[in-house]
């Protein structure tokens, strides 16, 4: 299949550079002993439409989405990281096979950062992708990704596909009171029965709210970059143009149409999407949201003006990571199998069990209290391992393996999907097994993503040794 190839941008636009738009590099950072400095700090935002008042949020370098991070493929990143907030901190890579000691999971790779600390993250990832970076410290972690701590990092392909735009597209949901600011995280146990209120949070993409209309050539091919830093399972509808998709949680798949054009996206998965507007002047193309228990909306709507963008070659796969396994030998696979259970069902019920605790959750029977040891089982490096994930509770869970790609495996035969995960969604009273080789040492988190979870028994790890 004939690859697309660029040496340059072909193609900027008639329009001014949107809050979408992605530049090339990275702006000019701010540097510090040679790294780039970033700062999680508070800022203020303007969420609601006028007469809103600004929102006060936490964000990286006061900013919501934070900085992009921007590197060539080989290119070392270095970040400072400087603690201005009144809450313990750091900072995780959400996707980057990175090396343990600076994956940035607090309590377990990395002491968190206090208020007024700094920590300093040296790495040169190892594959080219979309990935994004967010704090990952307990029992803070959901009040500050709430709060607007996150952002979205690239590791360009030393020969990127053509696209007319490149465009960052970050899902996030804010719930706000009467006066336009964050609900205060007051208790765990206030969080918990806040999960069985009806309240519907405000959905926006890179912090905007929606819809954000774009007007484009006809013809003008798009690149999305897209990820769900909600706390709940989404749905994302394209209508108007054929989305097809060439990347999935940060690894490049033979390229698809989705079915039904539409990509399901679990808390913290992201989507590499490219797509072609109309060919005639006067169309319109949109995204539009599917949430669980959401209104529908529409995120993107774009406008087709002008003269048509000359013609494009297919749009076709990005080439494969050659650092991953062709083929995993399963039959000499190491195999765990666990099971998500609430306390309530899972514990024995001669006592009842505490109000503020009938949220939690136990893996094969155990309460994990947050990234205690011991670990949940440990494997010596280049060993394959076949993981089952059983959900007997009634809530969807997205559960999260660090440090790894992961073959999510087929229902019904041997094989596997055309595509590597690092989050695996699991629907209520269903199993899911994923297989993968253990090639990278050190003590990884496997965590729900969905915020708040990892309080409640949903967060543990693995050894790699």
């Amino acid at each position: 299949m004939p690859r697309g190839i660029i040496s340059r941008r072909l193609f900027l636009g008639q329009t001014l550079a949107s809050i979408f738009a992605l530049p090339g590099r990275a702006e000019p950072p701010a540097l510090q002993d040679g790294l780039r400095i970033l700062e999680a700090r508070e800022g203020k935002l303007m969420i609601l439409p006028e007469p809103g008042q600004p929102t006060v949020i936490w964000g990286y370098d006061g900013a919501v989405p934070g900085p992009l991070l921007r590197f060539k493929k080989g290119e070392e990143v270095k970040i400072r990281l400087v603690n201005k907030l009144p809450q313990p901190t750091s900072l995780t890579w959400h996707g980057v096979r990175i090396s343990n000691p600076l994956d940035g999971v607090a309590g377990l790779t990395q002491e968190p950062v206090p208020p007024g600390g700094t920590f300093d993250y040296r790495f040169t990832p190892p594959d080219s992708g979309f990935y994004w970076y967010h704090p990952q410290v307990l029992p803070f972690f959901g009040e500050q990704l709430a709060r607007g701590l996150y952002g979205a990092m690239i590791i360009d392909e030393p020969e990127p596909p053509v696209a007319d735009r490149d465009m960052l597209v970050i899902l996030g949901d804010w719930d706000l009171d009467g006066k336009g600011q964050i609900k205060e995280f007051a208790t765990q146990a206030a969080a918990i029965r806040a999960d069985a209120t009806d309240h519907k949070p405000l959905v926006t993409v890179n912090a905007r709210a929606v819809p954000v209309e774009e007007v484009l050539p006809p013809s003008s091919r798009l690149r999305l970059r897209i990820v769900n830093a909600c706390s709940k399972h989404m749905v994302i509808v394209f209508a108007g143009l054929a989305p097809i998709v060439l990347a999935i949680d940060s690894q490049p798949c033979e390229a698809f149409a989705p079915a039904k054009n539409r990509i399901p996206l679990g808390p913290g998965a992201r989507f590499d999407v490219m797509a072609d507007l109309p060919n005639d002047p006067g169309a319109d193309a949109r995204l539009s949201l599917f949430g669980d228990d959401e209104v529908n909306r529409v995120l993107l709507f774009f406008k087709t003006a002008g003269n048509r963008r000359s013609p494009l070659p297919a749009i076709s796969s990005l080439p494969p990571n050659p650092l991953l396994p062709t083929r995993i030998k399963l039959e000499s696979s190491q195999r765990f199998n666990i099971g998500i259970e609430p306390v309530a069902s899972a514990e024995s019920q001669t006592a009842p069990v505490p109000q503020d605790q009938q949220a939690f959750f136990t893996l094969n029977g155990k309460r994990y209290d947050g990234l205690a040891e011991p670990p949940l089982f440990s494997a010596k490096r280049g060993t394959p391992l076949m993981l089952g994930f059983t959900n007997r509770t009634k809530i969807i869970q997205a559960v999260h393996v660090h440090g790894h790609a992961m073959r999510l495996l087929n229902d019904l035969d041997d094989g596997w999907e055309p595509y590597w995960r690092d989050t695996l969604l699991l629907a209520e009273g269903k199993t899911k097994h994923v297989a993968f080789v253990a090639d990278n040492p050190g003590k990884w988190a496997v965590e729900c993503f969905m915020a708040g979870q990892q309080v409640r028994g949903m967060a543990t790890w693995f050894q790699v040794t």
